[in-house]
């Protein structure tokens, strides 16, 4: 199992997401995902993306304008 660390911080909508996606498509089933962004978008947009893909939004964390939205990789065929 990896963890995949991808700091989006300093991008809007929708360069999260799409950096989210980039590193689904080089995960793994059992992978960990872990997006840094300042966009308070990445925390609705996350759950509706791992709702559609059936991956799991393990936690969404914000300080200081930050947040960091953790999600593991469910929703891939091994």
């Amino acid at each position: 199992m990896t963890t995949h660390n991808v700091d989006s911080r300093g991008t809007a909508c929708p360069g999260p997401i799409t950096d989210l996606i980039r590193a689904y498509k080089k995960s793994t089933l059992g992978d960990t995902i872990v997006l840094m962004a300042n966009d308070p978008g990445v925390v609705p947009d996350s759950r509706a993306w791992c709702d559609r893909t059936k991956n799991e939004l393990v936690s969404s964390v914000e300080k200081d304008g930050n947040f960091v939205v953790t999600i593991k990789v469910t929703g891939k065929k091994g």
